[in-house]
């Protein structure tokens, strides 16, 4: 019989991983209540994404596509439209 050695109990360090960030570390703004207006524009849900250019929109605004890549840096007054698999706008919100 061979005799074992001793486990050592020290705890494991995960190398190389650092802390989850927090909510302050996010960056991430507080939301305001409809800086952009977008209630102005939630009419014009199921509408073809067509109409956009006809809406005489006067501010900065960004359209998204669906499953299209939206950056994520957030502006209060930033109209933001929506468009769903069919190109329809499927939601009007700020950001």
């Amino acid at each position: 019989m061979m005799a074992q050695a001793p486990v050592s109990e020290m705890p494991v360090q995960p190398v190389g991983i650092e802390p989850l960030p927090t909510a302050a570390d996010s960056g991430l703004v507080e939301r305001k209540p409809d800086l952009c207006k977008a209630s102005t524009y939630a009419g014009q849900i199921g509408q073809p994404g067509s109409v956009i250019p006809t809406l005489g929109i006067s501010r900065d605004y960004r359209v998204v596509e669906y499953r299209g890549i939206e950056p994520q840096d957030y502006d209060p007054n930033r109209l933001v439209i929506r468009l769903d698999a069919a190109g329809n706008i499927s939601g009007v919100d700020c950001g």
